[in-house]
């Protein structure tokens, strides 16, 4: 599968949440990068707060601006919130010589899970 370039892994502060266009959400945990269509399964509507702004008061979960769902950053499973024990959808991704990468193709279809995902 052929991959693209999202970022530099330096532009991942440890723990917080940076969007991505089109549609991607990127968090860096101790010791990997998860990245997940920036879309609740609940309605498929983008989470941020602001624009690029995911992360619960705490700083220790992703949340959905909508209706306050929260999800774990490690697995995107939800913990509280309408879509509570449904998932974010993951996108494969990939660190090569210090960069974050994803398919050609990650967030320019729009998902069947998530229809609400922009294109």
């Amino acid at each position: 599968m052929p991959y693209r370039p999202l970022c530099p892994l330096t532009d991942l502060p440890l723990g917080v949440a940076i969007g991505f266009a089109p549609g991607l959400r990127a968090i860096r945990l101790a010791d990997c990068v998860m990245v997940y269509l920036n879309a609740c399964p609940h309605l498929g509507v983008p989470l941020d707060w602001l624009p690029g702004k995911f992360m619960s008061a705490d700083g220790r979960n992703l949340v959905c601006a909508t209706h306050g769902a929260e999800f774990r950053p490690s697995d995107g499973v939800c913990l509280r919130g309408p879509c509570r024990g449904d998932s974010l959808t993951r996108v494969p991704c990939e660190v090569r010589d210090g960069v974050v990468r994803v398919p050609l193709t990650a967030g320019l279809q729009r998902d069947r899970e998530n229809p609400g995902q922009e294109s």
